[in-house]
């Protein structure tokens, strides 16, 4: 059927949540997924409105309803998957919720690289349970041997990538196991490091 309007006028529509996001389509999409992505793997409660979840371009109406039609298009559903693998790693890491409202639940590794505009933080929960690395690269810039300060010498695998195909990304993933070196190596005041390649505008979270 044809739309009485171009997907790009219903994008950028006055109420959508896409069109706060600068940049051109592309980047729109990715820095949603990033928001998202950063709001989950942060410490406190999650909140989505009607309809966020496969990023409809206006404001939720009890008048029209929510806009399924978007889905046609495969930036929304995109999101869509990306929201849903989201909940999905949320409900079964214990790391993103259990201590979700303590101090000790939440540590930064960097908060000061402003030139990469590069964040890095864990999300730990109890002893028994597994931390979480979250890096979140707020630039269309792929960042390659970017350097991450760790404390264990362990090996550390991709959770999730918002910037993976299925969600709308560029594909830039990592594939396999990643593993700092043997020597230690002072980085980000620890005493270990990983070395890999930021994707653009993204979220990537290890485990």
């Amino acid at each position: 059927f044809m739309l009485p309007f171009s997907h790009d006028e219903v994008v950028y529509g006055k109420n959508s949540l896409l069109n706060r996001m600068p940049g051109d389509e592309w980047q729109r999409f990715a820095n949603l997924r990033a928001l998202f992505g950063q709001m989950f793997t942060h410490p406190g409660t999650k909140l989505l409105f009607m309809g966020s979840e496969f990023a409809q371009t206006s404001e939720w109406s009890i008048e029209k309803g929510l806009e399924w039609w978007l889905l046609d298009y495969d930036f929304h559903k995109g999101v869509q998957r990306w929201v849903r693998d989201l909940n999905k790693l949320y409900r079964g890491t214990p790391a993103l919720y259990r201590k979700g409202f303590e101090p000790d639940g939440f540590e930064w590794i960097d908060y000061g690289d402003h030139q990469n505009s590069v964040l890095v933080y864990l999300r730990k929960g109890a002893e028994k349970d597994k931390p979480v690395l979250v890096i979140c690269i707020l630039t269309p810039v792929v960042r390659e041997n970017y350097k991450i300060g760790i404390n264990q010498r362990k090996s550390w695998k991709e959770l999730l990538n918002s910037d993976a195909k299925k969600y709308g990304g560029s594909g830039l993933t990592i594939k396999g196991s990643l593993k700092p070196k043997k020597e230690k190596e002072k980085w980000h005041d620890r005493d270990y490091s990983l070395t890999l390649t930021l994707p653009p505008l993204g979220i990537v979270v290890l485990g």
